[in-house]
């Protein structure tokens, strides 16, 4: 058994092919490729120590994964409107910090369609599209249009989701279990009639259908949820990766659920 030292984040890159998802562990001092590790007995160790993800104070519970509860009523990465952007209140002077307002909600926004569990209307930074569709397991993805601030892009996600979800099942994605046959151009073509009009945005009709294929030996067929808090301790074989998730024969690890966590790997 190797110590390979104390996690900091779980990370995600596409291999030369375009498609194929590698995953690592970011420790202190070196990346860990998971990729090789599957089918391999891995151990992940809570050490009981938690820090707050933003402040690095040291706490008891974590909340919005990985803050402390000061951060989470003060910092603007926080804020209700980061889930629910078509609710942002900067035109009213009120954003927690407006020099971060204008650095991260008034740039390029993405709207796109993934099929992970179902079809589902999304919206993104358009610097990180990629990751975000990685991060929710889709195994398809097309960006459908282009907004040039975060609320606008809520906006056209509200209008949207009376016609698609809006969420992932994950225990479905998980699984494996997605619609077969499915044609996300001739969706995007029928969900152009619902934008809000009053919306300026840019339709993306020449984009392609990305195809992600993920490190998974065998898919659960019953998902059961890891909790650290309760089992600090996880020795397993792992089984694949996914989206946010770690699976191994005895359940599957949302890493992300656990940000801030002092975590030991080992193999």
């Amino acid at each position: 058994m190797k110590d390979l030292g104390i996690l900091e984040s779980l990370n995600h890159s596409i291999a030369g092919d375009g498609r194929s998802v590698l995953y690592h562990f970011s420790t202190k001092g070196a990346e860990i490729g998971l990729n090789p590790l599957i089918g391999s007995e891995v151990k992940l160790e809570f050490s009981g120590n938690i820090r707050c993800i933003a402040c690095q104070r040291s706490i008891t519970k974590t909340f919005q994964n990985g803050y402390c509860f000061p951060c989470v009523k003060a910092l603007p990465e926080t804020d209700l409107c980061n889930v629910k952007p078509e609710l942002c209140h900067f035109a009213k002077g009120t954003c927690r910090d407006p020099e971060w307002g204008e650095d991260r909600c008034f740039i390029p926004h993405t709207i796109y369609l993934a099929l992970s569990s179902n079809i589902k209307v999304g919206i993104t930074r358009s610097y990180r599209v990629v990751s975000r569709w990685v991060e929710q397991g889709a195994v398809q993805a097309l960006p459908i249009a282009q907004v040039f601030s975060r609320k606008d892009a809520g906006a056209i996600e509200v209008a949207l989701k009376e016609h698609v979800m809006d969420k992932t099942d994950w225990r479905a994605m998980l699984k494996g279990h997605h619609p077969q046959g499915i044609d996300l151009r001739q969706k995007r073509d029928e969900l152009y009639e619902y934008f809000p009009q009053d919306v300026k945005h840019i339709k993306l009709k020449k984009e392609s259908v990305r195809e992600f294929a993920y490190p998974v030996q065998n898919h659960p067929t019953k998902v059961v949820s890891l909790n650290l808090d309760k089992t600090p301790s996880v020795s397993d074989r792992l089984l694949g990766l996914k989206g946010r998730y770690l699976i191994f024969e005895s359940g599957v690890l949302n890493f992300n659920k656990f940000s801030g966590y002092e975590l030991n790997f080992s193999v």
